[in-house]
């Protein structure tokens, strides 16, 4: 299981990467790719550590508190903000071609996500599906 868990982690980290290497020099960006990739990985460290309170709160009230979900559903709007800014900025192409790399590197993390719980035979659990999305820290 602990190698089904990092196979999923380490692809859906990678493969949105490796798909925007391919894609970025035809898309104009191929010159900020190292940048982007850099930036990213140094944000997602951050975003990290700025979901922690949701963690908290979640450890110490029940896990289906509704303090814990607006809190958890609140940073990770936050998050989604500011990975937004940092692409736009790292991109530095303008926000329409700024947003079309966080979107599609948002849908690339989540296809690849799903894609390879699915196949490894990865299933949330019941109880787990209504939670927040405080777990999820796109690449």
């Amino acid at each position: 299981m602990l190698v089904r868990l990092a196979t999923v982690d380490i692809g859906s980290w990678v493969l949105p990467l490796v798909v925007l290497a391919l894609v970025a020099p035809r898309a104009g960006i191929g010159g900020r790719f190292v940048h982007y990739v850099v930036a990213s990985n140094w944000a997602s460290a951050i975003t990290a550590w700025l979901m922690l309170p949701s963690a908290l709160i979640r450890l110490f009230l029940s896990s289906a508190s509704q303090v814990s979900s607006l809190v958890s559903l609140l940073l990770f709007a936050l998050s989604m903000v500011l990975t937004w800014r940092m692409t736009n900025a790292t991109i530095g192409k303008g926000p329409a071609i700024g947003t079309a790399v966080f979107v599609g590197m948002f849908l690339a993390s989540l296809l690849v996500l799903f894609g390879l719980q699915t196949l490894l035979g990865i299933a949330v659990p019941d109880d787990v599906g209504s939670q927040s999305l405080s777990g999820f820290v796109p690449g």
